[in-house]
């Protein structure tokens, strides 16, 4: 069941709404005439390329979007991508969108389905903007859900988090309340909790998750297992900021590496020609058109690990170049980046026009990380 957007959150954050949305509505949508492509936007890796890329779809997202954002997992990756593409590309205006919107909810997360991790996912932003100036507000409600995540009793062999987008959207919130605070609790549950799940959802012969236990012998048209694109991109792009997070010295840490540079690998081997990935990792003959979102965070992830030294960058270098030309190919001349997969748990089919505000907030991730890359 979909979940709902109430009129009470929408209030929080200073909009009336008439009735009730689904989360799904929330998040983006699929117009049968979005209107022609973009031909004011370049895919080149240059630095004022990437920005006025960003710039203009961080500009529609916000016009299209700002009046409906709440403290869903869907709108925490924007509320990331927006803040990394206000400070790579000098951007103001998309950093003051989110503290508005975190001062319209108090700074406050979700609590109706603790421990949930989609409902952590807001106190990336939240613990982005304490880091720039610290003030107790900014923390205090993730760090009280995070007090309760670390310290609760629930039965040891129930997984936590069951589902691979899981590792995208609670890990990294413990890793940063891990480094603001300098309690290593916070990281030591995260890594705990990480390593079940990798020990049910990942397979170690291709180097991916499974989304969730069901997936587990589902397989595509050719025989092959099931692996769902933007699956995999949260888990690599969560391990690119645990990993940016973690002390050099975490006696864990070698692991984290060598998941991400399998998973990176792996990953990169699959490519299209166009450089977007489809929903379907293992069988893309069968799905007929590439994808942004698992795309989005692919790139982020990879720029990131060349950036860090983790990946080589004459390998994933190219492997960057398509998968940024590729998406900046989906830009409609309003700013709308389109062919984003909408709210699902598989690979499934969607529409040239379909925007979600979770793909875009890869997208500006993914051009953020860019901008920094050594030329």
């Amino acid at each position: 069941m979909a979940a709902v957007v109430s009129t009470g959150a929408w209030a929080q954050a200073g909009v009336t709404k008439s009735k009730s949305v689904t989360e799904k509505e929330a998040a983006g949508d699929s117009p049968a005439d979005p209107g022609p492509l973009a031909t004011d936007v370049s895919s080149k890796l240059d630095r004022k390329d990437v920005d006025a890329a960003m710039k203009k779809v961080a500009k529609w997202q916000i016009s299209y979007a700002q009046k409906k954002f709440n403290q869903q997992w869907t709108y925490a990756p924007l509320y990331e991508g927006l803040l990394m593409e206000s400070h790579a590309a000098k951007d103001p205006a998309s950093e003051e969108a989110v503290v508005k919107m975190a001062e319209g909810f108090d700074w406050k997360l979700l609590e109706d389905r603790f421990p949930h991790a989609d409902d952590m996912a807001l106190g990336r932003a939240y613990l982005e903007l304490y880091q720039q100036k610290p003030e107790p507000v900014k923390i205090a409600a993730t760090k009280e859900t995070l007090d309760r995540l670390v310290a609760r009793q629930d039965d040891p062999k129930k997984l936590l988090w069951w589902w691979c987008d899981a590792l995208y959207m609670a890990p990294p919130v413990l890793a940063r309340m891990s480094k603001i605070t300098g309690d290593r609790k916070y990281l030591d549950t995260m890594d705990k909790e990480w390593w079940e799940t990798y020990d049910v959802l990942y397979d170690k012969q291709e180097d991916l998750y499974f989304r969730d236990e069901t997936f587990l012998h589902k397989t595509e048209k050719n025989s092959k297992p099931l692996f769902w694109s933007r699956g995999n991109g949260w888990v690599l792009a969560g391990l690119a900021q645990v990993l940016e997070l973690m002390p050099k010295d975490y006696p864990t840490r070698p692991k984290y590496e060598a998941e991400f540079k399998a998973m990176a690998a792996k990953i990169a081997s699959l490519q299209p020609p166009d450089g977007v990935w489809r929903t379907g990792l293992l069988d893309p003959e069968s799905y007929s058109a590439g994808e942004i979102s698992g795309t989005a965070f692919y790139t982020y992830a990879m720029t990131w690990g060349v950036n860090h030294g983790l990946l080589d960058a004459k390998v994933y270098k190219p492997v960057i170049a398509k998968g940024w030309a590729g998406m900046v190919s989906h830009i409609y001349a309003d700013g709308r980046l389109g062919a984003i997969q909408p709210i699902g748990a598989a690979p499934d089919s969607f529409t040239a026009s379909s925007s979600y505000v979770y793909g875009v907030g890869g997208f500006l991730l993914a051009g953020s990380e860019i901008d920094k890359m050594k030329k």
